[in-house]
Protein backbone atom coordinates (compact mmCIF):
# COMPACT_ATOMS: atom_id res chain seq x y z
CA UNK A 1 0.00 0.00 0.00
CA UNK A 2 1.25 3.52 -0.83
CA UNK A 3 0.87 6.69 1.40
CA UNK A 4 -1.71 8.25 -0.75
CA UNK A 5 -3.94 4.91 -0.78
CA UNK A 6 -3.55 4.54 2.64
CA UNK A 7 -4.74 8.54 3.31
CA UNK A 8 -7.81 7.19 0.67
CA UNK A 9 -8.59 4.61 2.50
CA UNK A 10 -8.56 6.03 6.65
CA UNK A 11 -10.69 9.14 4.75
CA UNK A 12 -12.93 6.25 3.47
CA UNK A 13 -14.07 5.68 6.89
CA UNK A 14 -17.57 7.14 8.91
CA UNK A 15 -16.83 10.26 10.92
CA UNK A 16 -13.14 10.86 9.89
CA UNK A 17 -11.63 13.88 9.51
CA UNK A 18 -8.07 14.68 8.90
CA UNK A 19 -5.88 17.33 10.74
CA UNK A 20 -2.11 18.54 11.61
CA UNK A 21 -1.88 19.54 15.30
CA UNK A 22 1.71 18.76 15.74
CA UNK A 23 2.93 20.39 12.52
CA UNK A 24 3.00 19.87 8.81
CA UNK A 25 4.58 16.60 9.03
CA UNK A 26 2.40 14.83 11.31
CA UNK A 27 -1.35 13.91 9.49
CA UNK A 28 -3.96 12.86 11.88
CA UNK A 29 -6.63 10.79 11.16
CA UNK A 30 -9.75 10.87 14.42
CA UNK A 31 -13.13 9.34 14.22
CA UNK A 32 -15.10 11.70 16.09
CA UNK A 33 -12.71 13.72 17.74
CA UNK A 34 -10.11 10.86 18.37
CA UNK A 35 -6.88 9.84 17.05
CA UNK A 36 -6.76 6.20 15.76
CA UNK A 37 -3.60 6.88 13.18
CA UNK A 38 -1.06 9.29 13.08
CA UNK A 39 0.94 9.17 9.68
CA UNK A 40 4.68 10.39 9.42
CA UNK A 41 4.93 12.35 6.08
CA UNK A 42 8.85 13.07 6.47
CA UNK A 43 9.57 9.68 7.33
CA UNK A 44 11.89 7.32 5.20
CA UNK A 45 10.46 5.00 4.87
CA UNK A 46 7.00 6.46 5.24
CA UNK A 47 5.61 5.82 8.79
CA UNK A 48 2.11 5.51 10.44
CA UNK A 49 1.07 4.89 14.26
CA UNK A 50 -2.15 2.64 14.61
CA UNK A 51 -3.72 2.23 17.65
CA UNK A 52 -3.81 -1.62 18.88
CA UNK A 53 -4.86 -4.20 21.62
CA UNK A 54 -1.92 -4.75 23.52
CA UNK A 55 -1.64 -8.35 22.92
CA UNK A 56 -2.43 -7.96 19.05
CA UNK A 57 0.35 -5.27 19.28
CA UNK A 58 3.37 -7.80 20.73
CA UNK A 59 1.93 -10.16 17.62
CA UNK A 60 2.22 -8.13 15.23
CA UNK A 61 5.70 -6.69 15.88
CA UNK A 62 6.69 -10.39 16.66
CA UNK A 63 5.77 -11.25 12.69
CA UNK A 64 6.73 -8.02 11.05
CA UNK A 65 9.93 -6.17 10.95
CA UNK A 66 8.09 -3.37 9.83
CA UNK A 67 5.66 -3.03 12.98
CA UNK A 68 7.37 -1.18 15.84
CA UNK A 69 6.53 -0.28 19.09
CA UNK A 70 4.23 3.38 18.76
CA UNK A 71 6.97 6.25 18.11
CA UNK A 72 6.50 8.91 20.71
CA UNK A 73 3.13 7.38 21.64
CA UNK A 74 2.26 4.72 24.45
CA UNK A 75 4.31 1.24 23.27
CA UNK A 76 1.59 -0.84 24.54
CA UNK A 77 -1.42 0.44 23.21
CA UNK A 78 0.48 1.99 19.51
CA UNK A 79 2.68 0.38 16.70
CA UNK A 80 4.32 2.22 14.58
CA UNK A 81 3.86 0.69 11.12
CA UNK A 82 6.65 0.91 8.05
CA UNK A 83 5.59 1.09 4.31
CA UNK A 84 8.52 -0.96 3.62
CA UNK A 85 7.03 -3.15 1.01
CA UNK A 86 7.17 -6.28 3.97
CA UNK A 87 2.76 -5.58 4.55
CA UNK A 88 0.36 -6.53 1.92
CA UNK A 89 -2.52 -3.80 1.22
CA UNK A 90 -4.51 -6.27 2.80
CA UNK A 91 -2.56 -6.45 6.21
CA UNK A 92 -2.10 -2.57 6.21
CA UNK A 93 -6.09 -2.49 5.89
CA UNK A 94 -6.65 -4.77 8.68
CA UNK A 95 -4.35 -3.04 10.60
CA UNK A 96 -6.06 0.26 10.26
CA UNK A 97 -9.72 -1.34 10.76
CA UNK A 98 -8.44 -2.44 13.78
CA UNK A 99 -7.75 0.97 15.22
CA UNK A 100 -10.50 2.35 13.75
CA UNK A 101 -12.61 -0.26 15.61
CA UNK A 102 -10.84 0.14 19.15
CA UNK A 103 -11.13 3.95 19.02
CA UNK A 104 -15.02 3.89 18.07
CA UNK A 105 -15.23 1.28 21.03
CA UNK A 106 -14.48 3.51 23.22
CA UNK A 107 -16.64 6.52 21.97
CA UNK A 108 -19.30 7.53 23.81
CA UNK A 109 -22.93 5.33 23.26
CA UNK A 110 -25.04 8.22 20.79
CA UNK A 111 -21.33 8.37 18.88
CA UNK A 112 -20.87 4.52 18.32
CA UNK A 113 -24.31 4.33 17.00
CA UNK A 114 -23.85 7.32 14.63
CA UNK A 115 -20.40 5.68 13.20
CA UNK A 116 -22.37 1.82 13.19
CA UNK A 117 -25.32 3.80 11.24
CA UNK A 118 -22.48 5.14 8.83
CA UNK A 119 -21.41 1.83 8.53
CA UNK A 120 -24.48 -0.51 7.86
CA UNK A 121 -25.44 3.00 5.30
CA UNK A 122 -21.91 2.19 3.46
CA UNK A 123 -22.66 -1.62 3.33
CA UNK A 124 -25.95 -1.21 1.89
CA UNK A 125 -24.19 0.04 -1.05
Amino acid sequence: MEIDELHEYCLSKPHVEESFPFGPDALVFKVQGKMFCLMRLEADPISFNLKSDPEVALELRDRYDAVKPGYHMSKKHWNTVELTGELTPDVVAQMVDASYALVVKGLKKSEREAVAAALAALEEE
